[in-house]
């Protein structure tokens, strides 16, 4: 997904001279043909993360288009306060691409984990949230971030995750995307909680259950509209995501919830790491079942809640 995601920045460079890239800290080998192609607007900096925003923020204020790429805990935590005052405050057209969203780096433990870092950027104003499920769909976003108003914070995932969405044309930024079709549940969710969901929709199916699912690439502006209109048909709805449940997707779909009606009748669920730092080490997939981030955790959770909601309804017919 990242190599999805610079190789399209970089054909996007050759035909926008407003395109900036700023990389820190990467490898020597990190668009290579962009150093070497268009070298006045290709910079490798060092561990200088918070100096690096700045430097983009000076660029877009100048009338450029600039992305920046490196890890997710180093743009979230280490450069919030530039990231507020010098990108957010300025409303300034700068990407960031930030790689190992979620629990991808497992094996060198909780400092590289970037399981709050949706949290930290859904609290600023201006800021856009995307986090696209696979290599496909991130080819199709890129493009759609060249000329949208303001920053952008691009969740990048581990890479060669397995292609779940389809090139069904331009991607369009703040839209969620039906997946599935099912009125017994709604699962909904981002980024490679997608590949969860699926296959805990076969489960759900060989028990009979037939369960929804929308996809919300873009979580800051959350598409709500879509999300009640697909709450509203189902008796329960769950949100699965790669990250804390404080303030993280389910976080924003409670808080829609909260204000609407929907939730008198129907059941709702958020699964995602709790508010601890993990402890473990390993691989993503482990972490990630370890806090129950998997099919089979989701399609017994939805079996749960149905039957929960249909002893509540008896009680109350009785």
């Amino acid at each position: 997904m990242r190599e999805t995601c610079l190789k399209t920045v970089y054909e996007l460079a050759q035909k926008d001279e407003r395109i900036f890239f700023i990389g820190s800290d990467l490898g020597v080998g990190v668009l290579k043909e962009f150093k070497q192609n268009l070298p006045k607007r290709f910079f490798m900096e060092g561990v200088s993360e918070a100096n690096i925003i700045g430097m983009a923020a000076g660029l877009a204020m100048d009338g450029q288009i600039v992305y920046i790429n490196t890890i997710a805990t180093f743009l979230t935590r280490r450069c919030f306060e530039q990231i507020a005052v010098d990108l957010c405050m300025h409303n300034v057209r700068v990407r960031l691409i930030a790689s190992g969203g979620g629990l991808v780096y497992a094996p060198l433990g909780p400092t590289h984990l970037a399981i709050e870092d949706i949290a930290i950027l859904r609290a600023l104003p201006n800021m856009t949230i995307v986090a696209p499920a696979d290599a496909v769909e991130m080819k199709r976003l890129i493009p759609a971030t060249v000329d949208h108003p303001g920053p952008i914070y691009i969740r990048v995932a581990k890479g060669y995750d397995p292609v779940v969405t389809a090139d069904t044309g331009p991607f369009t930024i703040g839209k969620a995307v039906r997946m599935r079709e099912g009125d017994d549940a709604l699962l909904l969710t981002t980024g490679v909680g997608l590949q969860v969901c699926l296959n805990a929709v076969d489960l759900l199916a060989k028990q009979g259950i037939r369960a929804g699912v929308l996809h919300l690439p873009t979580i800051k502006p959350l598409d709500v509209p879509a999300i009640l209109a697909a709450i509203e048909l189902v008796p329960v709805a769950i949100s699965v995501e790669e990250h804390t449940l404080m303030g993280g997707l389910g976080s924003a779909i409670a808080e829609s919830l909260c204000e609407t009606d929907l939730l008198a009748d129907r059941k709702f669920k958020r699964i995602g790491i709790p508010d601890v730092f993990p402890d473990k080490y390993g691989d993503q997939n482990g972490l990630m079942k370890r806090y129950g981030i998997s099919a089979e955790n989701v399609a017994a959770q939805v079996q749960g809640l149905l039957a929960r909601r249909s002893m509540f309804a008896m009680r109350k017919a009785a």
